[in-house]
């Protein structure tokens, strides 16, 4: 007897029913698509006809929050009324408590009604139903309002010389009111998939302000000619969108070559030789990147349209649009000198653009940098709220708040969970043997090509659970395995001696400041992955 298979059911608008049957795809997934689409093309009369010179703060709000609704409910039917709630409970504890405490009471809140929707979402209604869910934009809404609650909470409630550079510059001083808060959470750019940004940004890009652009300082040095310029997002809002849709192609015809799910297969696992297991696991985690790269290359190409995300110019005059940046792909995938870009890089992404300046390496030679360039908001956001503020294990805390953040699945918790230990026995190498690596060019490549080859890997079987989602397949390639990493990075972390990381700040403290000139790339200035030599390089 044949069985039908059950596509998951849509709560959003069937409007586009017809298209979805055409081309195979699931009707939810088509209604994103569409409306991220619509929503780029709102944003270019967004930031023609209501732009801050044309039109006041009030009408850029209301306008913005209206459409982000709008496009919430074409997508997710009444279960946009989710976003409402979760930023009218939250609003509400930021009036009626005060400064010092709403902070904390705010993230509960937010994190606890979003794992209610998540639970809800998978154990009740429909467990691995895994295409576009309301939890999603929720997630990014959580950001939001916790990050706004510690902003609140440094700039009312905290003494200025208590706070980090970082705090300063983002700290705020007054309440927001409603409908700067709604428009915050709800705006039409980032309501679907993001990214996050700082509150302070927002309104200033609603405003007609200008942004915070923190990044590096030279950047600001070689702009100042051209300090309150406007310059046009189309180029690299152009070149965004090709490089959305060649990650697209890529997913669509590639993805199905290389499924995830062979790495737990029997036959698989009994007859390929585990070199070839290697290759295949590092094939099967590459090609689902490029579904990440198409949603958050397209949502930050439509909030550079609007005219959000100029985060001043590089070196060589050219304007920079990655202040919301969620990825830099040439740094995870890419290898790029001061020199040229390798003929072979460039038929891999062509579309690629680099942003960030010219830099001597950038190569995702450990765990620590292949995080810093994936999920950037996130990866801000978790420092901000967890990691500089977490007295005790701030590493583990921070995995575990990203693994309560991402959802109910077991997958998610065994992918953090693994984190941790990678994560510590990285640091442990980058302190105790990099160090050795240093002293000749030769060296530096053997490291760099040693490194990026354990970071491809560790990575790899670090998220495979993320893929799996469930307990079964997960622990299932792990055996398989061995948990030979997981055993290989504990001993790593045991036998390998690091300093407390209040010794490490303490020491910081201590060493001035380098110069302006060394501080070139922010990979460079705070990762620590470059000596003296190559920062001045």
């Amino acid at each position: 007897m044949a069985t039908e298979t059950v596509s998951p059911a849509c709560t959003g608008s069937s409007l586009l029913q017809p298209i979805s049957e055409i081309i195979n795809l699931p009707l939810d997934q088509v209604n994103f698509v569409v409306c991220q689409l619509c929503a780029l093309l709102t944003a270019f009369w967004f930031r023609l006809y209501l732009h801050p010179k044309r039109s006041s703060p009030f009408i850029r709000h209301v306008v913005a929050t209206l459409l982000g609704l709008y496009f919430a409910l074409f997508c997710f039917g009444w279960y946009a009324l989710h976003f409402l709630v979760q930023s009218g409970l939250t609003y509400g504890i930021m009036i009626l408590t005060g400064v010092e405490h709403m902070h904390k009471y705010c993230l509960v809140v937010a994190l606890g009604y979003l794992s209610f929707c998540q639970i809800t979402r998978v154990y009740v209604f429909d467990y691995g139903m895994y295409s576009a869910d309301f939890t999603g934009p929720m997630m990014v809404i959580t950001q939001k309002i916790t990050s706004l609650a510690f902003e609140i909470h440094d700039g009312m409630a905290r003494k200025e010389e208590h706070l980090t550079p970082g705090q300063k510059i983002l700290a705020i001083r007054r309440m927001p009111s409603l409908l700067e808060y709604f428009s915050y959470n709800c705006n039409f750019m980032g309501i679907l998939a993001g990214p996050t940004c700082s509150y302070n940004d927002y309104i200033a890009f609603i405003e007609g302000g200008t942004c915070c652009h923190r990044d590096f300082e030279a950047s600001r040095k070689a702009c100042g000619k051209a300090k309150g310029s406007e310059p046009s997002p189309n180029t690299v809002v152009v070149q965004k969108i090709a490089t959305c849709f060649f990650s697209l192609m890529v997913f669509l015809l590639v993805c199905k070559v290389f499924p995830v799910e062979r790495n737990i297969d029997d036959d698989f696992i009994a007859n390929t030789p585990f070199y070839a297991q290697v290759v295949y696991l590092y094939l099967s985690m590459l090609t689902t990147r490029p579904k990440y790269y198409f949603v958050w290359t397209l949502a930050d190409a439509i909030n550079n349209a609007a005219g959000f995300g100029f985060n001043g110019y590089n070196l060589d005059g050219s304007p920079r649009w990655d202040l919301i940046s969620n990825l830099r792909i040439q740094n995870i995938e890419v290898r790029r000198s001061s020199h040229a870009w390798l003929g072979a890089e460039l038929l891999i992404y062509p579309f690629m653009t680099s942003q960030v300046g010219v830099v001597h390496s950038v190569l995702a030679t450990s765990f620590k940098v292949f995080l810093d360039n994936w999920n950037i908001q996130t990866a801000h956001w978790l420092k901000r709220v967890c990691y500089e503020r977490c007295p005790y294990n701030p590493t583990a805390a921070t995995f575990i708040l990203s693994a309560m953040w991402h959802g109910a699945y077991p997958g998610y918790y065994l992918t953090f969970l693994t984190g941790i230990v990678v994560t510590l026995a990285a640091r442990a190498v980058r302190h105790n043997v990099r160090p050795y690596f240093q002293c000749s060019p030769a060296h530096k490549l053997l490291y760099d090509v040693i490194t990026w080859a354990a970071t491809q890997i560790a990575i790899c079987y670090t998220v495979v659970p993320f893929v799996l989602l469930s307990v079964g397949p997960s622990m299932k390639f792990y055996r398989s395995w061995c948990f030979s990493l997981h055993l290989g990075c504990v001993l790593l972390a045991v036998a390998l001696p690091v300093k407390p990381r209040h010794l490490r700040l303490k020491d910081q403290h201590k060493t001035p400041p380098p110069p302006l000139a060394q501080a070139q790339h922010p990979l460079l200035a705070t990762d620590g992955n470059c000596n003296q030599k190559s920062k001045t390089t």
